[in-house]
C-alpha cells in the first residue's frame, strides 16, 4: 500500500539494430492500472505511523512509495487531501474489523452490539495512528464526499445494532438515539484509553482474559439503558 517510480525510458539506439530494446511498459503498468493510489495510501499510513500527524509530509510519502514528489499531490492535492483519503480507507477497515467479530458472535442483538464494540477496540489497538487520524485529528476533511460517506456507513451500522437491541429506529426515537451515543462513547472510551496505555490493568492481562473482561465491561455498560 511498495510504490514504483513510473518512468519510461528507451534503451534502443535508433542508429543500430544490434542493441535490443528493453520493454519498460511492465514497470509503468501498475500506474496505468490504478495501483498508484493504493500504493500512496499504504505509504501514507507508514509515514503517519513513523512521523505522527505533525511530521507527516507528502515528500515523506513519496519517498516511501518510491515515486516522484509530485505524484501524491497529483492524486490527492495536498497533505490534508491524502490524509482524508487515508481516513476514508480506515473506516472501511474499521467496519471490516467489526464484521469479523460479529460473524463469530451469537446472533442476538446484544451479542452483536458487544461484538461490534470489540471490533472497534481491535481496530484501535491494531492501527492506533490511523484510529487517531479518523477520530481525533482536524487534518482530514470530514465533509469530503468519500470520507463523509465512509464515516456515515460506520455510524449507520451502530444505529442498526442499537436499534435491534432497543426494538425501535433510533432515527425516529430520541431515547434510542441517546443509546447510540452511549454505546459509541463506551466503545470509543475503552479503545482510546487502551491505545493511550492508560488501562494498565487490562493491558497486563493475557489476551484471552483481556477480551473476556472487555466483553463483560461492554455488556454490563450497554445493559444500563433500562
Amino acid at each position: 500500500m511498495s510504490r514504483l517510480i513510473f518512468t519510461v525510458s528507451r534503451w534502443g539506439d535508433p542508429m543500430t539494430t544490434t542493441r535490443p530494446r528493453r520493454n519498460s511498459v511492465s514497470r509503468a503498468q501498475p500506474y496505468h492500472h490504478g495501483n498508484l493510489r493504493a500504493a500512496l495510501l499504504k505509504a501514507a499510513e507508514a509515514e503517519l505511523e513513523a512521523e505522527g500527524i505533525e511530521g507527516f509530509s507528502l515528500r515523506g510519502v513519496a519517498k516511501r512509495a518510491s515515486v516522484s514528489h509530485a505524484a501524491p499531490a497529483h492524486h490527492f492535492g495536498d497533505a490534508n487531501g491524502l490524509l482524508t483519503g487515508l481516513a476514508a480507507e480506515g473506516y472501511k477497515r474499521f467496519i471490516a474489523a467489526q464484521e469479523v467479530r460479529q460473524n463469530n458472535a451469537p446472533s442476538d442483538g446484544m451479542s452483536q452490539l458487544v461484538a461490534a464494540g470489540l471490533g472497534y477496540i481491535d481496530f484501535a489497538l491494531a492501527h492506533p495512528a490511523l484510529f487517531r487520524l479518523m477520530f481525533s485529528s482536524g487534518r482530514p476533511d470530514h465533509e469530503a464526499p468519500e470520507l463523509s460517506a465512509a464515516g456515515a456507513a460506520a455510524f449507520e451500522r451502530l444505529i442498526d445494532a442499537v436499534g435491534r437491541v432497543r426494538g425501535v429506529d433510533p432515527h425516529k426515537n430520541k431515547k434510542a438515539m441517546l443509546s447510540v451515543m452511549a454505546a459509541w462513547a463506551i466503545a470509543h472510551g475503552l479503545a482510546d484509553l487502551l491505545v493511550a496505555g492508560r488501562m494498565k490493568f487490562l493491558l497486563a492481562l493475557r489476551k484471552s482474559e483481556r477480551e473476556a473482561a472487555l466483553a463483560q465491561l461492554l455488556r454490563q455498560s450497554l445493559a444500563q439503558w433500562g
